[in-house]
């Protein structure tokens, strides 16, 4: 029976005798079929084919080896190397470019810093000169008391003495409006100090503008420095194409507390809006409180909400329950699309994308349920995550942060931790709530098990954790650098979130706290 011609045996390179007769030499070649064939082929497979001797086709096929050696010696290996050295000079000519604009930066930076240090010199000098001044018009104002104290004294022991021994005549002569005049106090110079309490935008400017772009490999760089009790700062990559550099705020040694109230319901997780108030979700429902605490809408769900996320382009809150995706419009929550699995947190992500976190592994979909990204393992792989918990992203980067609870139950070693993935769902660094020992503790920090209950992102890109165990709030650098304990509760964190001006709301308390603080951790 004849093979047809989709089903042909295969013929591995170099094998000289025919597939589909064993033992056949394959001497022939098909001209339609563009194969070697033997002569009991021209009865089956290959009937009434043009063909020909292999030996005919011989010269075009050593012509066509010939041709592809003369251009490949003569113009494709020349090329090459014409690349490669243009290569060499790409390398020199990059290293050169960098280590000019390092070296430009480092100058604008020494010269800001020369002329920061001239000013504050100067205004020192005028702060010691009318400290001066006014240690003169004081001391002389000091000194007019102290003379005018003297002779009231002998003013008052003069009248005494009249009025004890004086005749008629001495004490009808006694002027008691004399012109003794209290010493005018002087009028001293002042001077008022407003520090500037928000500066980035003005050292963003004094340094000049730092913009990249055109990286093949889409992770250009921005600058990131934070201080905080001598650390040293830290240059981190962002990820992210086209960003201007950005210089974050400087931290405050301590948290200042704007804020604290009672909340009028219980609260598992938090999301700051743009205006001020701030969507709560406990079990079934959704709060919407303002920032004095009071209930401004309550939203009631047929089923548990597992979490909540504020869009940062729409600012429409998202929520998701054990089945469903849904978006909250006009106070009611709208489904917009159902997962395969159960979604356990929610992240909506600046360009619009809703992040889903399932067991084992985290999907990214359209705001229509289209799945665009997914990081479930293949295979023996080991899953990135294995019980997500909570997300937030990076507003400077884009990279996205979940809290693993790490259950033994879906594979995990029960330690609970802290992913970093960039935007193509690959591991950035882990956290896992170590606390470098240079790091000055007070007996308030705690020592026990690493709990994170809750993290955001601020504007600048340092990361946010609430340590549930630990009843405190961490802050790390976008690159994952330790950098201090923001606050310290008497109770466990339950919650964090961050506002526009990068106020951060705080919940405290046990099974759905209720007592939140607005802190204030840098400027």
């Amino acid at each position: 029976m004849a093979t047809p011609i989709s089903q042909t045996a295969f013929r591995p390179k170099g094998q000289s005798t025919c597939s589909d007769h064993k033992g056949r030499r394959l001497d022939l070649y098909c001209e339609k079929c563009d194969q070697l064939i033997c002569h009991a082929c021209l009865s089956t497979t290959h009937r009434s084919h043009p063909v020909c001797e292999l030996s005919e086709i011989t010269p075009q096929k050593k012509q066509e080896i010939t041709n592809f050696i003369n251009k490949t010696e003569q113009n494709d290996l020349v090329e090459v190397r014409e690349y490669i050295t243009s290569a060499d000079s790409l390398l020199k000519d990059n290293t050169s470019h960098f280590e000019k604009l390092s070296q430009q930066l480092k100058n604008q930076t020494d010269q800001l810093k020369h002329e920061l240090d001239l000013f504050t010199a100067q205004t020192l000098s005028v702060y010691k000169q009318m400290e001066e001044d006014n240690t003169r018009m004081i001391q002389k104002y000091k000194q007019e008391l102290e003379m005018y104290n003297r002779q009231l004294k002998q003013q008052l022991q003069e009248c005494k003495v009249t009025l004890q021994r004086g005749s008629h005549l001495d004490i009808y002569d006694t002027d008691i409006h004399s012109s003794l005049h209290l010493p005018v106090k002087p009028v001293l110079g002042t001077v008022i100090f407003t520090p500037n309490t928000n500066p980035q935008h003005h050292l963003q400017q004094a340094v000049g503008t730092i913009i990249t772009s055109g990286q093949t490999t889409d992770q250009d760089r921005s600058i990131s420095v934070s201080h905080d009790q001598g650390q040293s700062s830290k240059q981190q990559q962002t990820g992210v194409k086209g960003k201007k550099a950005v210089i974050s705020k400087a931290l405050l040694s301590e948290t200042k507390v704007v804020k604290e109230w009672k909340s009028p319901c219980h609260i598992r997780s938090i999301c700051p809006t743009t205006d001020g108030q701030v969507w709560t979700k406990y079990r079934d429902t959704l709060t919407l409180l303002n920032r004095e605490g009071e209930v401004v809408q309550k939203v009631k769900h047929k089923a548990d909400i597992t979490d909540i996320s504020l869009s940062p382009t729409t600012h429409t809150l998202w929520v998701c329950d054990s089945k469903n995706i849904m978006e909250l419009v006009s106070g009611r929550l709208t489904k917009k699309f159902r997962t395969k699995e159960r979604p356990q947190c929610i992240c909506v992500t600046a360009s619009n994308h809703i992040i889903v976190g399932m067991k084992k592994h985290i999907c990214k979909f359209t705001t229509q349920g289209q799945m665009v990204l997914t990081t479930m393992a293949v295979g023996t792989g080991k899953p990135l995550v294995y019980t997500p918990y909570r997300m937030s992203e990076c507003p400077v980067t884009h990279n996205v942060t979940v809290i693993d609870i790490n259950d033994v139950s879906d594979g995990g070693d029960g330690n609970r931790r802290v992913v970093v993935m960039d935007t193509d769902f690959q591991e950035v660094f882990v956290y896992r709530g170590d606390i470098p020992s240079t790091y000055k503790q007070t007996p308030q920090t705690g020592r026990v098990t690493f709990y994170p209950r809750d993290v955001v992102y601020d504007s600048v890109g340092n990361l946010i954790i609430g340590d549930f165990n630990n009843r405190r709030v961490l802050l790390l650098s976008g690159g994952g650098e330790f950098l201090r304990i923001i606050y310290t509760d008497r109770v466990g964190t339950e919650a964090v979130g961050i506002d526009r001006e990068d106020v951060l709301w705080v919940v405290f308390g046990m099974l759905g706290g209720d007592n939140v603080k607005l802190l204030q951790y840098s400027v």
